[in-house]
Formats: C-alpha cells, sequence, structure tokens
C-alpha cells in the first residue's frame, strides 16, 4: 500500500503576525497595511495575518513587527499549523483566489495593449513584466490564471516582434 507524501497528512507550518496599532495617527497604520498587502498575506482575523512559513516568509513579518512597535503598538510572531488540511486549504484558496484577480487584471491590460501603437506594447509589456514579477513574489498558491496572464503578456511581445504588414512602400 502506498503513503500519500507527508504533506498530505499534516498541514504545513505557517508564520503568524499578531499586531495591533494605534488608531492615530493613521500614516504607520496604513503603512504597514500597504506592507501586508505587497506580502499577499492571507489575513485571518483582524490583527492576525499569516503566510507560509520559511526563512524569507518569516524575515519580512518580522520587519512589518519591528515596524508596528516603532510606530507605538505591538506586534508578535509565531509559528503554528492549522489544525485541519480544510483549514490550510481555506488560506491557501483566499491567496490564491487574490492572486488570480490580480493575473486577470494583467491578462486584461495585456490585451487592451494589443491594439496600441508599438511603442505603447512596448512600454507596456515592460510595465506588464514588472507587474507580474511583482505577483509571483507573493504569489504562493499559484492559479491557473498566472500561466494566462504570463501567455497574454509573451503574445503582446510576439506581436510587438512581428513586422507589420502594413509598411509604407518605398520606391528605388
Amino acid at each position: 500500500m502506498e503513503h500519500p507524501p507527508v504533506a498530505q497528512l499534516a498541514p504545513g507550518q505557517w508564520v503568524l503576525l499578531s499586531y495591533r496599532m494605534p488608531r492615530e495617527p493613521s500614516t504607520p497604520r496604513i503603512a504597514v497595511w500597504r506592507k501586508l498587502k505587497q506580502l499577499g498575506v492571507a489575513q485571518i482575523s483582524d490583527g492576525l495575518v499569516a503566510l507560509p512559513a520559511d526563512a524569507r516568509t518569516r524575515e519580512q513579518l518580522e520587519w512589518v513587527a519591528e515596524e508596528v512597535t516603532e510606530a507605538g503598538g505591538t506586534a508578535g510572531i509565531w509559528l503554528a499549523q492549522p489544525a485541519t488540511l480544510a483549514q490550510e486549504r481555506e488560506l491557501a484558496a483566499a491567496m490564491a483566489a487574490a492572486r488570480a484577480e490580480e493575473y486577470r487584471k494583467v491578462t486584461e491590460e495585456a490585451t487592451a495593449l494589443g491594439g496600441q501603437l508599438e511603442t505603447d506594447r512596448l512600454r507596456g509589456v515592460r510595465r506588464l513584466r514588472a507587474e507580474l514579477h511583482r505577483i509571483g513574489r507573493r504569489d504562493y498558491f499559484p492559479p491557473r490564471e498566472r500561466d494566462l496572464a504570463r501567455a497574454a503578456v509573451e503574445h503582446l511581445v510576439a506581436a510587438s516582434a512581428t513586422p507589420s504588414k502594413k509598411r509604407p512602400v518605398t520606391q528605388s
């Protein structure tokens, strides 16, 4: 009898940030919120967020915790494991859904750029590639929309590289 991989037997480890910040001034609170959004955290409840545990995510949340305490708040870093696989799947699904929405926007923008002038398309390709990279840094559970967004951007690249059929005819 074959045994399923260990990853299927038990949930994995997550790094949690528990934090509380003063209401005023609001600027540090907004900065922390933006940083957490940039990291792609799963919001478990008010003041409690999670990321899959590895050295990078732990360090990132430790930096955010430091920002919270410097702003007069309280913060703690915890390593935890969901009690059930269903809970972990729920966290992962929420994170994947958030990234899927971001990838859909990239796909829509790439499609819209297809009808633009070549210089605008090339500028758009650079911007969309950078956006794909930013999303990828917080994409822990890649949805299928990732491949669709990448393909849309690469299609735009290929279309920009293909010589236009409507070239002016020069006379010798």
